[in-house]
């Protein structure tokens, strides 16, 4: 493919939802553009506001929360590989206030108490604990939503 028509196309599809400059550069590099061509292509997508990892990252990290209950250090990660600099993630994970991740994780651990099966109590919330950090969640945070499931009169920890 030439440098025009790849051009073309990572626009339109820029246009129609957010992607960042990793993303488009792992488009690119499969559609067999060399380097030079591959950042002529990304330079004039964020010189014309196409791509703008800022922007990317503050939709990503919304979504995550809110659609796919992730935690900060799965999100973390997620843009890590997608080749977002840290210095654009960083200030918009450091935004996102401890009681939005709370919101998230009580009723996911709620929801995932009955399906455990557990010799004792503290077998159980090892395994709650485990769930939850797989899913991206600080420690710290974990412990502040173990004790709202101890109040529930259907699931003491």
């Amino acid at each position: 493919m030439d440098e025009q028509r790849a051009l073309a196309r990572v626009a339109a599809l820029c246009a129609k939802a957010e992607y960042c400059k990793g993303d488009i550069d792992d488009k690119l590099r499969r559609w067999g553009l060399d380097e030079a061509a591959r950042q002529r292509v990304i330079d004039y997508l964020v010189e014309h506001q196409y791509i703008d990892d800022a922007r990317y990252c503050r939709a990503f990290v919304n979504d995550k929360i809110r659609y796919n209950h992730w935690g900060r250090r799965k999100i973390e990660q997620a843009l890590w590989q997608k080749h977002v600099a840290e210095a654009v993630s960083a200030p918009v994970l450091d935004a996102v206030p401890d009681e939005d991740y709370l919101a998230v994780l009580r009723p996911l651990l709620k929801a995932k108490w009955p399906t455990i099966t557990a010799a004792s109590d503290y077998e159980r919330s090892m395994k709650l604990i485990r769930f939850a950090m797989g899913r991206g969640f600080d420690l710290d945070l974990i412990k502040k939503a173990l004790p709202a499931l101890a109040t529930d009169d259907d699931h003491p920890v």
